[in-house]
């Protein structure tokens, strides 16, 4: 089977957005497979639906799908629908950070030039907080590193207790111990 033309595969697209649909309206899997199978015999709705699951086997006169299968078909379609959305939505957010690199740019100049020339306290400050929007929108800063620590800096000591260790400290600490449930 070759590459599907742009017509099929406007309608594999038509049919993975229709899938997301239908299980972000929180209708099952198999509802879903059967919905948008391409055989009218198994089809929910009576129709082929156009590039549905089964299409090939439907073209030859052969058996449709079995109920596993569209499970399988309608979790692989909305999955490969949400990497889709989800490698979409990185590109525009790479887009959209770079113009606001491009209008942070724009903005700097200016505060530097008056803060290098002028010693300008304000623009200096200006020109800093640019930077630090730039650091962070383009994800520059390093992480805190952060550590626990016991008594005078040595390791956290862990240590493990019986249930009956537990219900005694509850107990100090002016709580009930809980039921077990055990007669």
């Amino acid at each position: 089977m070759g590459r599907p033309n742009r017509a099929t595969r406007a309608a594999i697209t038509q049919r993975r957005a229709d899938a997301v649909d239908l299980k972000i309206a929180g209708v099952d899997w198999l509802t879903i497979g059967r919905k948008l199978a391409a055989d009218p015999s198994i089809n929910s709705d009576g129709v082929a639906y156009p590039q549905g699951y089964g299409i090939d086997k439907y073209k030859r006169g052969q058996e449709p799908p079995d109920d596993k299968r569209l499970i399988e078909l309608a979790c692989k379609d909305v999955s490969k629908a949400l990497t889709e959305r989800a490698a979409a939505l990185d590109e525009s957010t790479d887009e959209l950070r770079r113009l606001m690199l491009a209008r942070l740019e724009k903005l700097f100049f200016p505060m530097y030039r008056q803060a290098v020339r002028n010693g300008d306290y304000q623009a200096t400050d200006r020109a800093v907080r640019i930077i630090e929007r730039e650091v962070h929108l383009l994800g520059l800063n390093r992480p805190v590193r952060t550590e626990l620590s016991g008594p005078d800096g040595l390791p956290v000591q862990v240590q493990s207790s019986s249930m009956d260790e537990l219900e005694r400290l509850i107990a100090l600490a002016g709580g009930a111990p809980a039921d077990r449930g055990e007669d």
